[in-house]
């Protein structure tokens, strides 16, 4: 589906369930395995992941009214919703946040910090790295790395230019390989 064609249906669907928070189930259907996968790479626990999920959707139901397309897909709108239930579920269990990754992530992690992605030292080490940043600072790279998601949508996720989404993850790039070289 072309992005003009899916922000067309998105917007029928969100008028939609403006009048009607039953049609909301639609988004629902269309939304809920993406966001449950953000989440559960997030948590790491398949049902943690489906109550964090079922929240987030659930507050998303009930603010759809106060939703304003600025332009950015709602996709965006939703993950931020998931982004902030997954933080208040970690603040509230005082747990770390957990970093659930597989080999080929962390190897492009370090391939786009120009280092050797087969070192495995360096791969424990990033993982070590990464799991003592605030959640805040992890999260833009989970989106990219982990989610896959492409600088124009980390820019929608935040509400920030394109440019200043790249900015931002290759800041947090740099300050990791400094670590990475101590």
């Amino acid at each position: 589906m072309s992005l003009a064609s899916n922000l067309k249906e998105d917007r029928k669907l969100i008028a939609l369930a403006k009048k009607d928070y039953r049609a909301f189930g639609l988004i629902y259907d269309k939304y809920f395995e993406r966001i449950y996968l953000f989440v559960f790479k997030r948590v790491g626990d398949k049902d943690i992941a489906g109550d964090i999920c079922q929240e987030a959707m659930l507050k998303a139901m009930h603010n759809i009214r106060k939703y304003e397309d600025r332009g950015y897909q709602f996709s965006s709108w939703l993950f931020r919703i998931a982004s902030n239930e997954v933080n208040l579920y970690f603040r509230k269990s005082k747990k770390n946040i957990s970093v659930s990754v597989d080999e080929g992530s962390v190897q492009a992690i370090l391939t786009e910090a120009k280092e050797d992605p087969e070192d495995n030292s360096r791969q424990v080490k990033l993982l070590q790295l990464m799991s003592e940043m605030p959640s805040e600072k992890v999260e833009i790279i989970e989106l990219r790395f982990f989610s896959g998601f492409s600088f124009k949508e980390i820019a929608e996720f935040y509400g920030i230019s394109e440019a200043n989404a790249k900015m931002r993850l290759y800041r947090l790039l740099d300050k990791l390989k400094k670590s990475l070289t101590k």
